[in-house]
């Protein structure tokens, strides 16, 4: 957990999805510059000549079965752009899901689609690296007050959030899984240059929104320390050692966080089955 310009990026989809909370985890992870990202390989291309071929006829394996398949017909888009392309398209829906453009002022316009798909990848991993980050640095610092056992996070940090927080739990969450639909070609392809060729993106979103609502409800703040290079972190080793995207839920207010997890649950309805 980090202090300062750490930001927070949150998961819920791609373009809209992840769009629409993609500043609700800023806090934890590392700023990024307005560079171009770094596609983040899950299974790295190996550099060793290519293997002799042997007498036995290897069986390439079948793909694992969708498990949440899209009806995506009825959000159809002939005229969707190339992936190379999307951003004025991708930028101009998700201003159409919110009233005015005050949460959309934190993330990056550029290559959105990529750096979305890429944050959602992560956000069950202990960390995220920076390039696969879709916004701005979040001003302000983590507000802490004295606790038992230590400093723990204060009930005045809820309201660094609340704007953020409010913005994504009033999105409708039929227009959202309509937009989502209409991009999901574009959002495919780039979960597929990320190293996933077989995989099928809406089953991984699915994945990690269930991943965020186990998510564990504290009975009261949890306790943080800074460590050698100041950054918080939970006392508790069972905290700490959870994924990025529970730890920036755990930091929540409780209202808050139950306020998103219930949003994450209509959006999941929306696009699974």
């Amino acid at each position: 957990m980090q202090s300062g310009k750490a930001i927070w990026p949150w998961v819920l989809g791609v373009v809209v999805i992840g769009g629409a909370g993609g500043w609700l985890f800023r806090d934890q992870l590392k700023s990024l510059a307005d560079g171009v990202p770094v596609p983040v390989q899950s299974r790295p291309a190996s550099t060793s000549a290519p293997s002799q071929p042997t007498a036995a006829t290897e069986t390439t394996p079948a793909p694992p079965p969708i498990r949440h398949p899209l009806d995506t017909e009825a959000a159809a888009d002939p005229a969707l752009p190339k992936l190379a392309d999307s951003d004025a398209a991708a930028w101009g829906a998700l201003s159409q899901l919110f009233q005015g453009e005050g949460p959309l002022t934190l993330l990056l316009r550029d290559h959105l689609i990529q750096r979305l798909v890429t944050q959602i990848d992560n956000l069950d991993k202990p960390s995220v690296p920076p390039t696969a980050l879709a916004a701005r640095p979040l001003p302000g610092n983590l507000q802490v007050e004295p606790g038992v056992g230590g400093e723990s996070i204060a009930a005045s940090n809820a309201a660094r959030y609340a704007p953020y927080v409010q913005a994504f739990t009033a999105l409708d969450p039929a227009a959202t899984a309509t937009a989502y639909k209409r991009f999901y070609p574009l959002i495919q392809q780039a979960y597929v240059e990320l190293g996933r060729p077989e995989g099928y993106f809406n089953d991984r979103l699915v994945a990690v929104i269930d991943h965020l609502l186990d998510t564990p409800e504290l009975a009261q703040a949890p306790t943080v320390q800074r460590d050698e290079r100041g950054r918080y972190r939970f006392v508790d080793g069972a905290l700490q050692s959870r994924s990025i995207g529970q730890k920036a839920l755990l930091r929540m207010d409780p209202a808050q966080a139950r306020a998103v997890k219930q949003q994450l649950r209509a959006i999941r309805s929306a696009i699974s089955h």
